[in-house]
């Protein structure tokens, strides 16, 4: 089988989740046999592929699905997406084309297949979830001092992995550290440059930002290993690659609510108001204060979510589409 991957064009300029998720289900696909290409617009035919595999439903994406369902080829659409009751400015009309023009539907939860169908209309018949997974790499020890003695960081630290942007809620993050007196540490790329800014002058000070590490990198895990907490109280997540990453870890973890968290966190996490500062603060201090220094239950819950098992996910996904196009 020949699968064409393909997502909106801006998605690889500062990437997250969701590129990660594509890279990683592209190397367990491969290890499994299945030829997977990047596919390039201005190289590749689509009419030598047997599945085009659609990651994200931004804006943009709608005309190379319109054409290979013109072409006869099978689509394959991993949403990478959450609506929430909020305003929003997703392109609605494009996500609803895609998703009806989609032979098989991808969410990373049930959870997100239900807020799909309640979103749009009833898609239960094409949804096939394929879950986000954890490289088997973090449930192993690795050495804090790796990356405190790079970043000179010898206090205890609360941990934030991922892009800065509003979605992420960092500012309301940094005012609850600032009031807790601990630092914040971000790992990951600026997206939004106001809205640094606005993170920068919250933490009063006790902040100190990593530039983008490698997934897959040592000083990652050190990372993981430092911290006092991990903490995403995003306004949404499904779940969130960083936050599994940092549960396989071994880290307490503090995580919104919004979203695809407790289908696969359980009770095994302390979830936030991502709108409450005050809610934010309190579940952190039970965080820090919290006697376990290796949260076992959580580590073990993670270990369902391999990326062999999402593998196996994807590619029974892609069998019923080529059936339903026979």
């Amino acid at each position: 089988m020949k699968v064409a991957f393909t997502t909106y064009a801006a998605a690889f300029q500062c990437p997250g989740g969701g590129e990660i998720q594509l890279m990683k289900s592209r190397d367990v696909l491969m290890r499994m046999g299945t030829e997977v290409v990047l596919f390039d617009n201005w190289s590749d035919s689509l009419k030598g592929f047997d599945i085009l595999h659609m990651f994200s439903v931004q804006g943009g994406s709608y005309n190379l699905v319109a054409y290979a369902k013109q072409v006869g080829i099978p689509v394959v659409v991993s949403p990478v997406i959450w609506i929430s009751d909020e305003p929003n400015d997703y392109p609605m009309s494009e996500i609803q084309f895609i998703l009806e023009n989609a032979d098989i539907i991808c969410p990373n939860s049930q959870l997100e297949a239900e807020m799909l169908t309640t979103s749009f209309k009833d898609f239960s018949t094409k949804m096939h979830v394929t879950h986000n997974a954890v490289c088997r790499s973090f449930f192993e020890q690795h050495d804090q001092t790796l990356f405190r003695k790079r970043y000179q960081i010898f206090e205890d630290f609360v941990l934030y992995v991922g892009n800065i942007e509003h979605r992420k809620n960092l500012a309301r993050l940094a005012e609850a550290t600032a009031r807790i007196g601990i630092r914040l540490v971000i790992v990951g790329a600026v997206r939004d440059e106001k809205y640094y800014r606005a993170v920068e002058r919250a933490c009063m000070g006790a902040l100190t930002v990593v530039p983008y590490i490698q997934n897959d990198s040592v000083m990652l895990k050190s990372a993981y290993a430092a911290c006092s907490c991990f903490a995403l109280p995003s306004l949404l997540e499904t779940p969130g690659l960083a936050a599994m990453e940092a549960a396989a870890s071994g880290c307490k973890l503090v995580i919104t609510e919004k979203g695809s968290t407790k289908e696969y966190f359980g009770n095994s996490a302390l979830y936030v108001d991502p709108y409450s500062v005050n809610d934010i603060e309190e579940k952190l201090r039970q965080a820090l204060m919290s006697s376990k220094n290796h949260d076992v239950d959580l580590t073990t819950a993670m270990r369902a979510f391999s990326w062999e098992n999402t593998g196996t996910q994807i590619y029974a996904a892609y069998k019923r589409a080529r059936s339903q196009q026979c």
